[in-house]
Formats: structure tokens, sequence, C-alpha cells
């Protein structure tokens, strides 16, 4: 299986025990809602496929995992920081309906007073709210997203009109 087969869903933060335990981060949203019969750890640029024996997600975004074969932490420590993929045939399907703030990624912003600012290039989640990082003329342009600053969200032409504060367009480009 290569990368184009598959989706990302997090890496292997360390080691935990000495019997081959690891923790593992997930980076996907729906991580609840995933088959962890198989993961894929990216080693030396290729997808090496690992059975699981035993998972305990937790509610913090991390689960604890053993893999088959990975019994002893002097196996399991060079996994430590590897990329985990899935098959794509085994990502979960999300009702149409179902907009969230990462789906904004790609979105063309506009601004009220300067106009057309960039592409959203990340959307990070934050304790407090969501924060959208914009490619401004080569410069990353930051802003929240909240209900106060979004004026409208056109899904079908990709994008997201907002009315930042001002100066805060002329901050960043200073910079």
């Amino acid at each position: 299986m290569t990368i184009d087969e598959s989706f990302y869903i997090g890496y292997i933060s360390k080691t935990r025990g000495l019997k081959g335990e690891l923790q593992f981060f997930f980076e996907f949203e729906d991580y609840k809602e995933l088959d962890f019969e198989v993961l894929f750890l990216e080693i030396n640029k290729k997808l090496v496929p690992y059975f699981v024996d035993q998972i305990k997600v937790q509610s913090n975004s991390t689960a604890y995992i053993n893999l088959e074969d990975v019994d002893h932490i002097d196996k399991a420590q060079p996994l430590v920081r590897k990329k985990v993929y899935l098959p794509n045939d085994k990502m979960p399907v999300r009702d149409p309906d179902d907009f969230r703030y990462s789906d904004l990624v790609g979105y063309e912003v506009v601004d009220n007073q300067e106009g057309k600012l960039g592409v959203i290039t990340g959307v990070q989640e934050l304790p407090q709210q969501h924060i959208a990082t914009v490619d401004m003329e080569g410069k990353d342009l930051m802003f929240p997203l909240t209900e106060q600053l979004i004026v409208n969200i056109g899904k079908a032409e990709r994008l997201l009109e907002v009315d930042l504060p001002e100066g805060l367009v002329a901050l960043y480009r200073e910079i």
C-alpha cells in the first residue's frame, strides 16, 4: 500500500512501560469512528503494516496501543515519532451537512475592508477557539474563526467572507 492509497491519522508519541506499549496521538478528527485492526506506519518512506493486539482509546485524542510482535521497549522505541496511516476504504463517511472549521482549508478569504486576502492553508484547534492561517502574499496571516468575524461561508464558491478587526491585516503586511 502507498501513501496515496491511505489517509493520515496521527503519530506514535512515546513508549509506555517496558512491555512495548505505545502512546498514539490522533490528528484525525473522527478518531473514535476508526477501525484499528491494522495500522500502517511510515518507515523509510514506505508503509509497514502492524496488527493491533489491544487499543485503549482515550478522550484526549490519544490511545495506548499494543502491536503484535512489539512486546518489549527495545522493539517499541524505533516506532516513536512514526506517522500512522489507514487505508482509504477505512475512512469514516461524514454526513454532507456536517461542516467543520477544518473544512475551510483551501477556501479563499475576503475581508469586508481589505478585499481578497489569500487562501486558508491551515486551521488549528486551540482549547478556546479555532485559528485560521491564510497565505497572504507569502506571509501567514492568522485570525480566530468566530461567529463575530465570519460574515458568510460560501461552500459552493469555496469562499470565506470575514470582517476582521481594523488594523489586523495592516499589522501582518508590515511584518
